[in-house]
């Protein structure tokens, strides 16, 4: 079974959802830079990230923050969400199950996936860390989906573009393939994908079908 991240693998969304997180935390008295957004939140939950910024700040933010930033998030990525490059050739020529895992809320997964015409190469088989205790870099989301698709996590290959994503698919038992051919990828991050437990690297989603074959022989 093949496991997608959706955003930064799927859809080409980390640097508008950095952008927006920054511009939001700002306005709500949080300066931060969409570059340190993408550095330390990357692959994480949302909530997850308000939780870390309350804690280094020691300051509460807003109590309607969380809605508001995912009120302006949604609304930029219908705007200008793109599909990665190639990815509906990826999509089309990898035989098997597919499904996403991502952090994001549904509601998002749903809307990138819908608005870039790639929903239909997983509907319905999309799942969230919003179900699960743990968000990435823990296992539990991988655990889950694995359960839920009644797959063996050794039997799963996961395509991630975030340490924490390539760690938490790691430690479930999984194969992970890194993917730096976003617009958001750093010179480091194909090592840092590696470090985290990446089996293979790819930047170009035309070279994934090869890379498997070459992993597992399929």
């Amino acid at each position: 079974m093949f496991i997608f991240d959706c955003n930064g693998v799927l859809v080409d969304s980390e640097s508008i959802v950095a952008s927006v997180a920054a511009h939001e935390l700002t306005r709500a008295g949080f300066a931060v830079s969409p570059e340190i957004v993408s550095r330390f939140f990357t692959g994480r939950r949302p909530a997850d990230m308000l939780i870390d910024i309350e804690t280094a700040t020691k300051r509460k933010l807003p109590p309607n923050f969380a809605s508001v930033l995912a009120g302006a998030t949604l609304r930029r990525l219908r705007a200008e969400l793109r599909a990665t490059a190639h990815v509906e050739h990826a999509l089309t020529w990898l035989r098997g199950p597919k499904c996403v895992a991502s952090s994001s809320p549904l509601d998002r997964v749903r809307l990138s996936l819908e608005s870039t015409g790639l929903l239909r190469f997983f509907d319905p088989y999309l799942f969230s860390a919003s179900d699960v205790p743990r968000g990435k870099p823990a296992p539990d989301l991988f655990v889950y989906v694995a359960t839920k698709m009644h797959v063996a996590p050794e039997d799963c290959i996961v395509v991630e573009d975030s340490a924490a994503g390539v760690a938490a698919a790691h430690a479930a038992g999984m194969i992970p393939i890194g993917f730096i051919g976003g617009s958001h990828t750093s010179p480091t991050l194909g090592a840092q994908l590696t470090s985290a437990g990446a089996r293979a690297v790819v930047a170009d989603m035309r070279a994934l079908k090869s890379t498997v074959v070459a992993l597992r022989g399929w």
